[in-house]
C-alpha cells in the first residue's frame, strides 16, 4: 500500500477532548454552525465576533478565513486586511492559559499575538484579542454566587485550575471590552462543574449561564452548541427552559439525539443541539434533526406546542402527540409516586438479607433484595399491602440506538416496599391488572410517549406527563395503541425506528 505523503491534516480536528464537559469543536462542525449565520457578515468590515469561551480558537480562526475572502474586495492588501481583521473584528475570551496560548496559535500562527510570526504585524501586547485574566471565585455559603461552584471542590491554590470562566464571573460582561459592541457572540462553553455529590459523580449544569451572559451583550447574532438536556429541564435549568422556549428569536435549532455525531468518541446523554438566536428577527423556529451527519428533518414550528411545558425534539412526533392529546386523558404523572416513595433513601442500608421474624416486609433497593421491619417505612404505609408495579427512576442505563428509554418494569407483591431507586407507577388489590400495566409499560408506544420529555438518564414522574391513562382491565400491546390513536403505518415505523422492544 502507498502511503500518501502529501496528507496534511488539520491539527484542531485531532485534538484530544480535555473532559466530557470541556469538548474541543471539530472545525467541519464550526463551519455548519457559522452557514446558520448571515452571507453579508463575511463582507462587512465592521462586524465584530466575539467567541467567550475559547478552548482551540477554531471558531475565531474559521470566522477569519471567512473574512479575509470577504473583504478582498473591501482591503485588497492581503496584510492590511489580516491587520483590520485581527485588531478590529476577532475577539476571544480563553477558558484557561493553555487555551489561551492554543487560541492565539490558531488564530494569530503564534501563541504571542506580536511574536515574530504572527500573522498580524500591529499589536503591541503578546495576548492580541484573545485575552485571558486568571480570575477566583467569590464564596456565599459554600458556594460561588456567580457559577454556584462548590467551595469544597473549587477552593483552590493558584498552582491548580480554578474554573472560574471570566465571562460569567462578572455582573457586567460588557467592561471586560470596555463595552464594545458585538454582532455575534459564538463558542462552545463548558458544559457542567462537579458539585461534590453522587459519590463524586454529581454535577451542576453551567452552559446556560454563558447563554445568558451573553444575551446581556445583547448581540445581533447569538449562536453555541450546548447539551440538549435542557430541552426538558431539570437541575438547574428550568427557568433557562422556559425563557429559551418562549423566546420568539429563536430562529433555527440543530438537534443531534446522539452526540457522537458531533463529538467522535464523546457520550453527552441527552445528545446536543446548537441555535441561532436572531435579536432583530423574531418568528417560528426551524427545527433540524441530524443523524450521521445527515439532516433527517426539518420543520419551522413554535418551541412549546399547546399544552407543552416542554420542547418536543422530534418533528416527526408532533402529529402523533395532536392525536394522543385530542382524546384528553389524564396523565399518567399523575398516578405516579414522587421520589423517595416509603420516605427510604437509594443508599439506605438498615435491613435484612433474609426474612426475620421482625422484618418480613420485602425491599427492593438498587440491585437487591433485603428485609425490614414495617415501622422502619416512613410513608405511604397504605401502599404496604397492595400489588404495585415499581420501575427505576434512572431509565434504562444503555445509551444505544434505538433505545429502551426505561428499566425493565418489576411487579412488586403485597408486603413490599422500595427505596427511592425506583418509582410507584401504579398500584391494584389483584396482581392481574398490574400485569396489564405492565404490559402497557412495554409498549413501544409507551416509551416512546415518555421519550418525549425524557432527554437524560433520569426518568422523575414528570417525563410521564404525555402518557395517557388506559384501561387496567385489559392487556395493552402497540397494535391496540396504535388502532385507538390512528396513528399511521408512517408514524409507526417512526416510533419503531426510535424505540426498541423491551429487554424483558
Amino acid at each position: 500500500m502507498k502511503l500518501q505523503t502529501n496528507y496534511n491534516p488539520d491539527v484542531l480536528s485531532c485534538l484530544a477532548n480535555l473532559s466530557n464537559d470541556e469538548v474541543f469543536t471539530p472545525p467541519a462542525l464550526v463551519n455548519q454552525i457559522l452557514d446558520l449565520l448571515p452571507k453579508e457578515l463575511w463582507s462587512d468590515k465592521d462586524a465584530k465576533f466575539l467567541d467567550p469561551v475559547s478552548k482551540s480558537g477554531v471558531f475565531l480562526r474559521e470566522i477569519t478565513l471567512r473574512l479575509i475572502d470577504g473583504l478582498e474586495k473591501e482591503i485588497p492588501d492581503r496584510q492590511e486586511r489580516i491587520n483590520h481583521i485581527c485588531q478590529n473584528q476577532i475577539y476571544g475570551i480563553a477558558i484557561t492559559e493553555l487555551t489561551s496560548l492554543l487560541s492565539r496559535r490558531s488564530v494569530y500562527c503564534s501563541k504571542k499575538a506580536n511574536g515574530k510570526y504572527s500573522i498580524g504585524d500591529n499589536f503591541k501586547n503578546e495576548q492580541g484579542n484573545i485575552i485571558f485574566k486568571r480570575v477566583e471565585h467569590t464564596w456565599q455559603n459554600g458556594k460561588c454566587i456567580f457559577c454556584n461552584a462548590n467551595q469544597s471542590e473549587y477552593d483552590r491554590d493558584d498552582a491548580l485550575e480554578s474554573h472560574a470562566y471570566r465571562f460569567i464571573h462578572e455582573d457586567n460582561p460588557s467592561i471586560i471590552f470596555k463595552n464594545m459592541k458585538f454582532d455575534v457572540i459564538i463558542g462552545n462553553p463548558p458544559y457542567q462543574l462537579n458539585d461534590g455529590g453522587g459519590l463524586g459523580t454529581s454535577a451542576t449544569p453551567i452552559y446556560q449561564k454563558f447563554v445568558e451572559q451573553a444575551k446581556k451583550l445583547n448581540p445581533r447574532y447569538l449562536t453555541m452548541i450546548i447539551p440538549a438536556r435542557w430541552y426538558s429541564g431539570g437541575k438547574g435549568l428550568d427557568d433557562f427552559r422556559k425563557n429559551m422556549l418562549e423566546d420568539n428569536r429563536m430562529r433555527q435549532i440543530v438537534d443531534f439525539p446522539e452526540a457522537i455525531d458531533c463529538f467522535p468518541g464523546v457520550q453527552i446523554k441527552g445528545g446536543v443541539c446548537y441555535f441561532l438566536w436572531d435579536r432583530d428577527n423574531q418568528g417560528n423556529c426551524t427545527v433540524s434533526t441530524s443523524r450521521k451527519g445527515e439532516i433527517v428533518s426539518e420543520m419551522a414550528r413554535p418551541l412549546l406546542e399547546v399544552g407543552a411545558e416542554t420542547f418536543i425534539r422530534y418533528n416527526e412526533a408532533i402529529s402523533i402527540l395532536k392525536k394522543v392529546q385530542a382524546f384528553k386523558e389524564p396523565s399518567l404523572s399523575e398516578n405516579i409516586s414522587s421520589r423517595k416513595p416509603f420516605g427510604l433513601d437509594s443508599n439506605f442500608a438498615n435491613f435484612s438479607k433474609q426474612e426475620t421474624k421482625t422484618r418480613k416486609i420485602k425491599l427492593y433497593r438498587y440491585g437487591e433484595i433485603g428485609y425490614i421491619d414495617e415501622s422502619q417505612v416512613l410513608k405511604n404505609k397504605k401502599l404496604i399491602r397492595k400489588t404495585k408495579v415499581l420501575i427505576s427512576k434512572a431509565g434504562s442505563g444503555s445509551d444505544t440506538f434505538p433505545h429502551q428509554i426505561l428499566g425493565v418494569p418489576i411487579i412488586a407483591k403485597p408486603n413490599s416496599i422500595c427505596t427511592e431507586t425506583y418509582l410507584v407507577v401504579g398500584d391494584f388489590d389483584n396482581k392481574t391488572m398490574a400485569e396489564n400495566l405492565v404490559s402497557y409499560i412495554c409498549t413501544r408506544f409507551f416509551r416512546f410517549m415518555v421519550s418525549l420529555t425524557k432527554n437524560t438518564q433520569n426518568a422523575p414522574k414528570g417525563v410521564y406527563v404525555f402518557v395517557p391513562v388506559q384501561d387496567m382491565k385489559q392487556k395493552w400491546t402497540d397494535e391496540k395503541l396504535y388502532q385507538k390513536y390512528g396513528i399511521t403505518k408512517k408514524e409507526q415505523s417512526f416510533i419503531e425506528s426510535l424505540i426498541r422492544p423491551m429487554d424483558i
